[in-house]
């Protein structure tokens, strides 16, 4: 990359705050950007009670549905920030671009919940989709696609590895855009190259992260725990079919992308696709960014092909989304 480009991306480096001190600011300032004017789709809102506290779920319908497959969604933020109303924008570009339904989950964020507190509230609504997909519109548990950037890419990862080895029914396919798969982002001791490399001059900084890990994680022995980084994980196979997309000036760019070779290795179906001179968090980008738009030409490959046979036993449902009610 030549200096004026690397100085042009500079301007798009995160800023310099505490997140530890600042994420609430963080929290109020997502919550501004989402609610400006832009493009949406219809949605829904209910929540699912898990037994021991509501979870928040939004609905997206794409004006054209043209795929039955439906889209958990579990949105970034490093486990602190982040919600489905500041998604909102992302999710319904989702719903567009795809014609999917989408499924945004609300769920807790440190270090008001820490791990695994937010972990817990996705597993709760990923095995209930699966259970019972007429919820969500859809007959065959094969169709719901499990979906997440950065932290939700990380919480997608873990929730297909948990369900696996609970021996309950996995979703047929994951996208998990530009994931946290490791514990380890100080450039001084990463194994990953692009945590050097671009771990302080663009979108996201090794600061930043390292913030996140210590509000979701308090305990710095505890990371290395494979529902915090799955990349840890002694077994990788029954994962589903995994569309992994990076951005190429990520810090995060070589842990997912050794996550995929780490499930294809164990025998997975893996597609890797690299947004070369794409930024971390391109997925919430306005539609005419370049990197949002070829990232969407994958996705969409992706789910055109043929969907996987689950195994699970599928009751008879009807047709109506709702995750909150009774099929």
């Amino acid at each position: 990359m030549n200096r004026l480009v690397r100085a042009v991306l500079g301007l798009f480096a995160a800023p310099r705050v505490n997140m530890r001190e600042d994420y609430e600011k963080v929290r109020r300032l997502q919550r501004q950007l989402a609610a400006l004017p832009g493009p949406r789709v219809p949605f829904r809102e209910t929540t699912v009670d898990d037994g021991t506290h509501p979870i928040p779920v939004r609905v997206f319908n794409p004006i054209e549905r043209s795929r039955d497959d439906v889209l958990l969604f579990f949105h970034g933020g490093g486990w602190v920030t982040g919600n489905i109303e500041s998604y909102t924008p992302a999710c319904a570009t989702m719903a567009e671009l795809t014609g999917c339904v989408v499924v945004s989950v609300d769920y807790c964020l440190a270090p008001e919940h820490p791990f695994p507190a937010g972990l817990e509230d996705c597993l709760h609504i990923a095995r209930l989709l699966l259970d019972e997909p007429g919820r969500v519109g859809v007959d065959d548990p094969s169709r719901i696609v499990l979906v997440g950037d950065s932290a939700g890419g990380n919480l997608a990862a873990v929730v297909s590895q948990q369900l696996h080895a609970e021996g309950h029914a996995t979703p047929g396919r994951q996208i998990l855009l530009y994931p946290v798969t490791h514990w380890d982002h100080d450039p001084r001791t990463s194994p990953f190259a692009s945590v050097r490399d671009h771990g302080k001059d663009y979108r996201l900084t090794t600061h930043e992260v390292q913030d996140y890990l210590e509000m979701y994680v308090p305990d710095p022995q505890a990371r290395k725990d494979p529902r915090i980084a799955p990349l840890m994980a002694d077994d990788f196979s029954g994962q589903p079919d995994t569309l992994l997309i990076t951005a190429e000036l990520d810090l995060l760019c070589d842990e997912g992308e050794a996550y995929g070779r780490a499930l294809e290795e164990a025998g997975n179906t893996v597609s890797l696709h690299r947004v070369d001179g794409a930024l971390h968090g391109f997925i919430t980008l306005p539609r005419f960014s370049r990197s949002l738009r070829q990232a969407y030409e994958v996705i969409n490959a992706f789910l055109d092909e043929d969907a996987p046979t689950n195994s699970a036993d599928t009751p008879d449902s009807a047709h109506t989304p709702d995750p909150g009610g009774t099929p």
